[in-house]
């Protein structure tokens, strides 16, 4: 008999808030691999310093987590979207730090990676600040949808069950939507 599929997001969240402290592990292992996933190659190589994207991920990750608790979650993808919010935050905070704290050291340049990161080479850095504003144009729906399928890697049927969707085809048109009217925006 094939497994059951597994609890949405938002269930255990609200799990974890009603005293399952099991659901916290269950939200760390169902949520660190799509965050490392979203993560990689985010960090440029010139915000790098003592901080690998791991370790933004874990503490992102780890200030979700404690305050739990009090998070209120709207509508479904929610918790997903704020940990996505806190990422982008600590990555951007690591990025003033390195601008700010820049060490010249006769070794740096032997140190660094000279490869761009993956999104850069893939996009560029105007366009991932192009796709960040036209992003905000989309509807909140759109957006989460978008955000699961292309930077989390999901699956229409686990977006489905994130969405709380009627179906996998239904988030399949609201995705095919969301890019539509992202690459117009974009233009």
């Amino acid at each position: 008999m094939p497994d059951p599929l597994p609890e949405a997001t938002v269930e255990l969240v609200r799990a974890y808030q009603g005293g399952d402290v099991n659901a916290r592990d269950r939200l760390i292992e169902r949520c660190l691999p799509m965050l490392r996933r979203w993560a990689h190659g985010r960090l440029p190589n010139y915000g790098r310093s003592l901080a690998e994207t791991d370790d933004l991920v874990q503490v992102s990750l780890m200030r979700a987590l404690n305050n739990l608790k009090r998070f209120e979650s709207r509508r479904p993808g929610a918790l997903l979207s704020y940990l996505r919010t806190i990422l982008m935050n600590a990555v951007r905070e690591e990025i003033r730090r390195s601008k700010n704290h820049a060490m010249v050291s006769p070794f740096s340049r032997d140190l660094t990676d000279p490869t761009s990161s993956v999104v850069e080479r893939v996009i560029g850095q105007q366009q991932i600040e192009r796709y960040e504003t036209a992003l905000l144009e989309l509807t909140e729906e759109q957006r989460e949808a978008v955000i699961l399928r292309i930077e989390f890697g999901m699956t229409y049927p686990e977006m489905a069950r994130e969405l709380a969707a009627s179906s996998p085809d239904s988030v399949r048109m609201l995705v095919a939507r969301g890019l539509v009217k992202l690459a117009e925006q974009m233009q």
